[in-house]
């Protein structure tokens, strides 16, 4: 079978493509488990160098989801897959309007229609993994949310991914795919440059420091988000596409279990864990705008549904740190 992901040369896209050859066989639209013969990872700027974990199995197609065609010759078969990453994020999104909806909406609207023809009648149906937000809630309500809370987003980003969820679980209703929905909190620790998400900072007060560079958190020490590894998400989703689609019902969307912490319990795990090496220092240098966004997310992201269908926990913001350290640090 055939895997996509869109979004497939950023951080997590290149980590599920490793680790999904490394299983080497998903459920395919017939139920079965089936090797994956064949893996893309489309997205509109590639590595100039091919990053490593993959093999003859993948390739790197460069374009865009808003790009109809390219999408429609990308999903090409029923035998397939998608993982659905691709996205404008946070603050990008809320600066460049017109381009969020091009690309989080009518890109995603691309995926699913390439997908619902591609599907073969009368059969089970592809199956597709989106991955949306804790920025679907907002903050109107609550800042302890679950999978049940009302959705009132504050954020042009967090509305998109609400309408995403939402047809996720209309194309899964007509039969055309067989989707579900990832709810994400922020996520810890991207290496390299810093990108447009508005949590980026919460990956930053950890990978600088521990290169020796100082850091300028952009909110108060005091603030509570939830927060999640890598590692957690990358296992996570493989395990939301690999559960049956009848144990989902009608509602395809569940949050990716995480974990509630203040910026201070941040910087005091970070001294536990790495306290040994030279950090550089992390001072406060409040920013009203990413202030104003990170108050429009709750504070906790309850995740009951993914705990009962068996997706893995996550372990904790000392273990985010350490695994940063072996995977990007040790090399």
């Amino acid at each position: 079978m055939k895997i996509v992901i869109t979004g497939g040369a950023g951080f997590i896209g290149l980590g599920l493509a490793q680790r999904i050859l490394k299983i080497g066989r998903l459920h395919g639209p017939g139920g079965k488990l089936e090797p994956v013969d064949e893996l893309v990872l489309f997205d509109v700027v590639l590595p100039a160098e091919r990053p490593a974990g993959l093999d003859a199995r993948a390739k790197l197609v460069r374009g865009e989801v808003a790009d109809r065609d390219a999408v429609s010759r990308l999903i090409d078969r029923p035998d397939i897959g998608v993982f659905h990453l691709a996205s404008v994020v946070s603050a990008g999104a809320e600066q460049d309007f017109d381009l969020a909806l091009r690309v989080n909406l009518d890109g995603h609207i691309h995926v699913l229609d390439a997908l619902r023809r591609v599907s073969a009648p009368g059969s089970s149906c592809p199956r597709q993994v989106f991955a949306s937000s804790l920025a679907v809630y907002g903050s109107l309500h609550s800042p302890h949310v679950t999978d049940a809370t009302r959705q009132t987003p504050q954020t042009t980003y967090g509305m998109t991914k609400s309408v995403g969820e939402l047809l996720i679980n209309d194309y899964s209703r007509k039969g055309f795919i067989d989707g579900r929905s990832g709810r994400l909190a922020a996520v810890i620790v991207r290496p390299g440059k810093p990108n447009k998400a508005a949590s980026g900072f919460a990956s930053g007060m950890i990978r600088e420091p521990l290169s020796g560079i100082d850091f300028e958190l952009p909110i108060p020490l005091d603030t509570v988000m939830p927060l999640v590894g890598y590692r957690t998400v990358i296992d996570g989703l493989i395990a939301l596409y690999e559960v049956d689609g009848a144990r989902l019902g009608h509602d395809r969307a569940l949050n990716i279990p995480n974990i509630s912490v203040t910026m201070a319990d941040v910087i005091a795990s970070l001294k536990r864990v790495a306290g040994h090496r030279k950090l550089g220092k992390i001072s406060v240098a409040v920013d009203p705008f990413v202030v104003s966004i990170v108050a429009g997310w709750p504070t906790h992201l309850g995740a009951a549904r993914a705990a009962a269908l068996g997706l893995p926990p996550e372990a904790g913001i000392d273990a985010i740190i350490r695994a940063y350290i072996e995977d990007y640090l040790e090399l």
